[in-house]
């Protein structure tokens, strides 16, 4: 068998296996803390389960850079395959959402910001005749601070890693939940650059009053997947929770909270360490470990 044929079957059956034990854990509810740790947290919870799978990935691809190709060893290349379909469903299926998502055209959207790298600001003329000069301003503060995080891209990836949890719904939940508190810190970093809680309490209503009848459209002709978008309204079943976060008056502290570090960058070293370490233990121990443990499989 090919190497390259070899390792993508055995990605997609360790590399799917490891996903699944910490895909499982339901979402669990945490007390609320400022919107911006509240968003790196549900940020880090919804990545969490892919983590095994990185480094399982990156073990079996320094297993390859040391294994002759064609592969020597002869495997059972009928039970190889029907083990890997499973999740070559589930890859597929993200695969496929991942295109559409990046070049779906939102349709009938009244302000959102999209683009991966540069990202863009979408402002419907309809949408800007309803609103007063200062809610027109919150409501670009909001796009703008999408913007500057390019949370289009950052919404693009999560929709990957909450795709190769499926079909698990507590995978979903996460999801859902960290767009929730997306929408909860942006909407605090615009009040924060000089909008209204009130004015972008009122252009939310405004959008979700011009842009209720073509939801149902598109839901109504079948659409599917999640487009790449941020927008201003975000998830409609937690518009109530939203509004009643903008009325209330900004917190006094959030400028020392949102100073505090995160460890972003702590937990990246960490990750790109372990997974230089799983590749470098794959390229060196892989052939002793991998063929005694697919024997072990097919003999399950």
């Amino acid at each position: 068998m090919g190497r390259e044929t070899l390792l993508t079957l055995l990605l997609l059956l360790f590399g799917g296996l490891a996903t699944q034990p910490l895909a499982l854990l339901p979402q669990r509810k945490r007390a609320e803390q400022a919107p911006r740790i509240d968003e790196r947290l549900a940020w880090r919870r919804l990545w969490l389960p892919v983590v095994p799978t990185l480094v399982v990935g990156a073990w079996l691809c320094g297993w390859a850079l040391r294994e002759p190709d064609p592969v020597r060893d002869h495997l059972d290349r009928g039970i190889l395959v029907a083990a890997c379909l499973p999740f070559a469903v589930i890859a597929i299926r993200a695969l496929l959402r991942l295109v559409w998502s990046s070049v779906h055209e939102p349709a009938d959207t009244l302000i959102c910001t999209i683009g991966f790298l540069h990202p863009r600001i979408l402002f419907s003329p309809r949408l800007a005749r309803s609103l007063d000069e200062e809610q027109m301003r919150a409501a670009w503060e909001h796009e703008r601070a999408h913007a500057r995080h390019r949370d289009p891209l950052r919404i693009w990836l999560a929709q990957i890693a909450t795709d190769l949890q499926w079909p698990w719904p507590w995978a979903h939940e996460r999801f859902e939940h960290w767009l929730e508190v997306l929408e909860c810190t942006r909407d605090e970093e615009a009040r924060r650059s000089g909008a209204s809680g009130v004015d972008l309490a009122a252009a939310v209503l405004a959008t979700v009053r011009q842009s209720s009848s073509a939801s149902l459209a598109r839901r109504g002709g079948g659409q599917t997947g999640q487009a790449a978008e941020a927008g201003l309204i975000g998830d409609p079943r937690a518009l109530q929770r939203r509004i009643a976060r903008l009325l209330a008056p900004l917190p006094e502290h959030g400028d020392a909270l949102s100073r505090i570090p995160t460890g972003s960058k702590t937990l990246i070293t960490v990750l790109i360490g372990m997974l230089v370490a799983a590749c470098a233990l794959g390229a060196i121990h892989g052939e002793s470990v991998l063929h005694p443990l697919l024997a072990w499989t097919w003999a399950l």
